[in-house]
């Protein structure tokens, strides 16, 4: 297997996760130059190979195999697959975790699930093409960096069922953040506010990805919550005139 095929195959897995080079070069806090010379070179170490192998989630085995693996990356589940994970709350519970990037080790010493109960929600989760089960009880997910639960689907159905929770929080702690702003907006600027924001949450996945290295206790769970749409509270729809 020449060095040409690896990084050609490489760059493919890249393209399929959605990922540039400068996603890979944050993750590993060198400068996008230095990413895109390697590539350019087709050259440089064993370990910074294997160390954008990690990022991209993909190992030289699989590389040997060629990059139609992942043509599987999905960016959204079926009605019937979502129903199947807010139908059990342990498969939800690593379902969430995997997207997370905890280890089998962290999420079986974070909740209760055996080693064996884990694994089997893993299979079910592979069997819907949402990760890969790898040897010695290891997975890759098969998310792309655009994945999204369906709008009205199962689990944002359970989200909303559940904001009381999320809202009923004094948002004062350090990092924590909750504004509420009432403007009127021209259509052009609506949708560019929505580009923004789109732009927002991807670069939240790429710190994410960035800081999947380190371990479990030095990153800590964030919840961002985006929302936007026409609204009035219903005590200023009652004052309107009929």
């Amino acid at each position: 297997m020449g060095s040409e095929y690896v990084f050609e195959a490489l760059k493919a897995h890249i393209r399929a996760r959605g990922m540039t080079y400068r996603d890979v070069a944050r993750a590993l806090e060198v400068s996008e130059p230095t990413i895109k010379r390697i590539f350019s070179e087709r050259d440089c170490t064993l370990k910074r190979l294997d160390q954008i192998c990690s990022v991209v989630q993909v190992d030289l085995q699989e590389l040997s195999r060629g990059a139609s693996s992942q043509s599987r990356l999905i960016n959204q589940l079926t009605l019937q697959q979502e129903q199947e994970i807010v139908g059990e709350i342990g498969l939800f519970v690593v379902a969430v975790c995997t997207m997370q990037s905890l280890t089998i080790e962290d999420i079986v010493a974070t909740y209760r699930l055996t080693d064996a109960k884990c694994i089997g929600l893993l299979a079910r989760l592979d069997k819907m093409g949402f990760i890969e089960l790898l040897p010695n009880n290891r997975y890759r997910t098969r998310v792309a960096k655009t994945f999204k639960w369906l709008p009205d689907g199962p689990i944002m159905r359970w989200t909303k069922a559940h904001a009381h929770d999320y809202f009923d929080h004094l948002f004062g702690g350090p990092g924590e953040m909750l504004r509420v702003i009432n403007v009127r907006l021209s259509a052009q600027a609506r949708v560019a506010l929505l580009s923004r924001l789109e732009q927002l949450v991807l670069e939240y996945v790429e710190q994410h990805n960035a800081d999947a290295w380190l371990p479990m206790e030095q990153r800590h769970p964030l919840s961002l919550c985006l929302a936007v749409r026409p609204w009035e509270p219903d005590p200023f729809r009652q004052l309107r005139r009929r």
